[in-house]
């Protein structure tokens, strides 16, 4: 079995922008719309903004490091570098939660959303459909897997945009609000700041997928400078499609208790605004949610597997392995695809709990290797603002998720964590690995 070091750098800017919306998933806007909307006393769009403007501090600190360290490794390596391997590695082994999981995630959704249109099949059978799939398109180029994935992410757009349409005639025609332009979805005299809050760590973990596209900075053509624009752009773009889905849906229906299940709105919302067939176009948007979502999260994980067996950390001839002529890493895909099978077990609760402490791990990391690696190198009003007050807010904002954090993602990722210490330990101790320290040329 032919080795190769390397993964072949044929993305671009456009395929890093649409990767990263695939990810964040646009239409995940109408699912969280009734909890949060109930959270802020309807200021969802506030909240989102709100959101962005701390999310894009994290994004800053992410662009910053992967100009130094463009490996496919993310917050992994950045953590390896700037303060020890092994740092790096547990890191790496946190964020693996977050990574790992959100394609059962998606299976499992999948097989929801199938199940209502067809209840004469058995949603296990749409999840194995679902992995299926997404492994095959994750085994070809990279390439393929973007131009899937385009596709998916500009069918939600559409709908997206649909739906604004529709929205306005409904607005104009005296429903809701009843007017198009507002300012009350953002803004009232009786907001609270504390409730805003409480829904932005809600609505945090909407922007995840700004992240993930750094993992694919080893096949990105001229990455120190494509994925660092990426990043913003997705943040920006995804922040953009939340805001204005968020701000027409509270104009129209600015009291949630017109819903029958708050939490599960997006079906009432569809059928409400544009009939049975609408509703059933919003099914496949959601459908294609998934599908994107799912498919360049498996592109995700198993690029960060690469990584650490490329490094030493797994075993390096199954995780380090690319094929000669896909260029990707197959095994790696191969493995979680049957991985992903557990959602046949799994319920959507608990494969939901897992992602989101991984997902913290990493953020916080990131904007604290900023801080480490540019403290003294950087000198004047603006290098402090950039490389330490900038990441330290961001820092502040990953801190107070952490305390909205569930108990029960927080007691799993800390068994998950104190299983990947021990592992470590294992390896360095006993098995005596050597592990490796990737080189980089800050120049």
């Amino acid at each position: 079995m032919q080795q190769q070091s390397e993964l072949h750098r044929s993305l671009k800017l456009w395929h890093i922008v649409v990767i990263g919306l695939g990810y964040m998933a646009p239409m995940a806007v109408f699912d969280t719309y009734g909890i949060v909307a109930e959270e802020t006393g309807g200021h969802v769009p506030a909240a989102y903004l709100l959101t962005l403007l701390a999310i894009l501090f994290t994004a800053a600190s992410y662009g910053k490091m992967v100009r130094v360290f463009p490996s496919a490794g993310s917050a992994y390596t950045y953590a390896q570098q700037t303060f020890h391997p092994y740092v790096g590695f547990l890191v790496g082994w946190a964020s693996l939660l977050d990574y790992l999981f959100l394609p059962m995630i998606n299976a499992l959704l999948t097989g929801v959303y199938l199940s209502a249109v067809f209840p004469e099949i058995p949603a296990r059978l749409w999840i194995v459909g679902f992995v299926i799939l997404i492994t095959a398109l994750n085994v070809m180029r990279v390439t393929v897997t973007a131009t899937v994935n385009s596709l998916l992410v500009l069918f939600q757009v559409s709908v997206v945009a649909v739906f604004a349409a529709l929205a306005v005639r409904g607005l104009l025609h005296g429903e809701g609000i009843g007017q198009v332009f507002a300012v009350q979805p953002f803004y009232s005299p009786d907001m609270s700041a504390a409730a805003l809050l409480a829904g932005a760590s809600i609505l945090c973990f909407s922007f995840l997928g700004f992240d993930a596209v750094t993992t694919l900075a080893e096949e990105t053509k001229d990455a120190a400078n494509t994925i660092p624009r990426g990043i913003i752009l997705v943040a920006l773009a995804g922040g953009a499609l939340f805001v204005t889905a968020s701000y027409f849906t509270q104009s129209l229906f600015p009291d949630v208790s017109v819903f029958a299940d708050p939490e599960a709105a997006s079906a009432e919302i569809a059928l409400h605004i544009g009939g049975a067939v609408f509703q059933l176009v919003f099914l496949a948007a959601a459908l294609s949610s998934t599908l994107a979502s799912g498919l360049v999260s498996v592109t995700s994980v198993t690029r960060l597997l690469y990584a650490m067996g490329r490094d030493g950390y797994l075993p390096e001839k199954w995780f380090g392995y690319v094929h000669p002529r896909l260029q990707t890493p197959l095994l790696n895909v191969l493995l979680i695809g049957a991985l992903m099978l557990s959602a046949l077990f799994l319920d959507l609760l608990t494969a939901t709990s897992f992602i989101n402490f991984g997902a913290l791990i990493a953020f916080t990391f990131v904007n604290l290797c900023v801080i480490a690696h540019y403290t003294g190198k950087r000198r004047g009003l603006s290098g402090w603002w950039s490389y330490f007050v900038s990441p330290l807010i961001g820092a502040g904002f990953v801190a107070f998720l952490w305390v909205h954090l569930e108990a029960k993602s927080m007691q799993l990722g800390l068994v998950w964590t104190a299983i990947g210490a021990m592992y470590l330990v294992y390896l360095v101790k006993i098995k005596r690995v050597a592990v490796r320290k990737l080189s980089f040329d800050e120049s």
